[in-house]
């Protein structure tokens, strides 16, 4: 199903020449990943503690965008200048996963937002990732398929953050969009789960990109 990864490879090539630079300089993929987390949780905590404070929604979205590139260039530096390790591809991994809690989880504090339907969108989340880590050990590739993948999540969220800070009310609206991104969310993860054991019954790594 369609969705904004499949816009990676377009993001990619205009990062290339910062990957190089940055690989030039010394800087190593699992600085990055480190980078992007801690900013993430920076950004979480701000907002968790000033959940009413237009600042750390507006920039919610921009921080979204910053960390989906950092999250492009450090799997670029670790496939294209040789330096993916296996702490690293747990590293990428768990600090997704964390990074989506510490931003998403505050917004169940801005007022009016339904926290019960938030929280549950970002557990959702969380086991849209491991529906598409699952099938790896059952010799499927991992998957990234749609509709609600970590970019598409990042786009919802970040629409989300807008709206809130430039001073719409939360309602009906608000309330409808989590509902939507939890059934898709769902759709996602029987999408991974279905393709994932397809793939593995067909003989395997040859579906979707195994890159993030």
């Amino acid at each position: 199903m369609a969705s904004i990864y499949d816009l990676k490879p377009r993001f990619q090539a205009l990062l290339r020449p910062l990957a190089k630079a940055a690989a030039a300089g010394g800087v190593r993929a699992n600085s990055v990943t480190w980078g992007a987390l801690l900013l993430s949780v920076a950004e979480g905590a701000a907002l968790a503690l000033q959940p009413d404070r237009p600042l750390w929604l507006l920039l919610l979205p921009p921080l979204l965008l910053l960390r989906m590139a950092l999250n492009a260039l450090d799997g670029m530096l670790a496939r294209a200048f040789n330096q993916a390790t296996p702490s690293g591809a747990v590293l990428n991994e768990l600090g997704d996963v964390l990074a989506d809690a510490a931003l998403y989880l505050p917004l169940a504090l801005v007022p009016g937002v339904d926290p019960l339907i938030l929280s549950l969108g970002v557990v959702l989340g969380v086991i849209t990732e491991l529906a598409g880590i699952v099938v790896v050990p059952l010799g499927a590739c991992r998957r990234y398929d749609g509709p609600l993948g970590k970019s598409d999540r990042a786009f919802a969220y970040g629409l989300l953050a807008l709206l809130l800070g430039v001073g719409v009310a939360p309602g009906l609206w608000s309330r409808g969009l989590l509902v939507l991104m939890a059934a898709l969310a769902l759709l996602t993860i029987w999408n991974r789960s279905r393709q994932g054991l397809r793939e593995a019954a067909d003989g395997g790594m040859s579906g979707s990109p195994s890159s993030p």
